[in-house]
């Protein structure tokens, strides 16, 4: 019986006496490879179920994020606000007040103390409206270049009896001003407005040039729109001027608004005789 003849054995030696390599199946590998990810993406995948936003941050640093998104109330707001318009600025010039005593009656009544009483209440007239009153003394040294709306000095005529005409009030405006018309236009409504309140004549005939060249006239800004006026006689009209005071500042208040309100002029004055 002849001997078999058996395969060669893995082990065996080649020819060349060198061990051969096994080789590695490509696709077995990529598909190991592939196993791998996919596994860690589950895992991945399982702990985001598992976390909450929660459980990202301490119940206080949550807390703080949240306070720090939340509005501020309105009151806490940095915002700077608007500031507020200066109210209009009126002039009142008090006559003869700081420098003399005016006209002197019989009895010591004063025209200077008439004329401060009367300017006092408007001052307080127009204050209440809104505006800035100046209270000037007669020859103030805020006079020199003044810059308002309106200016307005306040006197009154002599206690010497003149005539049984020598009653009313007389007005005089600033022609020197850089707007001759709103100069017009104060008068007009210092005559309209102190007549019908007052029901005093307006006594035109005796506007003196103490009244249309008033000092005032010149020292002032020549934007500022200026007029004088004369409430009335401390003769005859004294009664009116010193019981009815009010009265009298209400009647030159009214032509101030009249004036720096542009309202018009619907009551027709009436000259007092020539």
């Amino acid at each position: 019986m002849e001997p078999s003849t058996a395969p060669p054995s893995p082990s065996s030696s080649t020819s060349t006496g060198e061990t051969p390599n096994r080789p590695i199946s490509a696709p077995m590998s990529f598909f190991r490879a592939f196993q791998t990810v996919i596994s860690v993406a589950i895992l991945v995948a399982t702990l985001f179920t598992l976390w909450t936003p929660a459980s990202l941050f301490t119940n206080s640093l949550a807390e703080k994020m949240n306070i720090a998104f939340e509005p501020k109330p309105a009151e806490q707001s940095t915002f700077p606000t608007p500031t507020a318009r200066p109210a209009p600025r009126i002039g009142i010039v008090a006559g003869h007040w700081g420098n003399d005593s005016g006209s002197v009656c019989s009895d010591g009544l004063t025209e200077a103390d008439v004329n401060l009483k009367i300017a006092t209440l408007v001052k307080q007239n127009l204050t209440s409206e809104g505006y800035e009153v100046d209270l000037l003394e007669e020859f103030d040294h805020r006079l020199l270049g003044y810059q308002s709306l309106v200016l307005v000095s306040i006197h009154n005529d002599s206690c010497d009896y003149v005539n049984d005409e020598a009653t009313g009030f007389k007005v005089s405006a600033a022609q020197s001003n850089a707007y001759p018309e709103k100069a017009s236009r104060l008068t007009s409504c210092l005559i309209d407005r102190y007549g019908a309140i007052t029901h005093l004549p307006f006594h035109y005939n005796s506007i003196t040039p103490d009244m249309t060249e008033y000092h005032a006239f010149e020292e002032i800004n020549t934007n500022t729109t200026a007029g004088i006026i004369e409430t009335g006689f401390l003769n005859l009209d004294r009664r009116i001027l010193t019981e009815q005071t009010d009265l009298i500042a209400q009647g030159v208040t009214a032509g101030i608004l009249c004036y720096v309100r542009n309202e018009s002029i619907t009551v027709t004055p009436t000259p007092s005789n020539p």
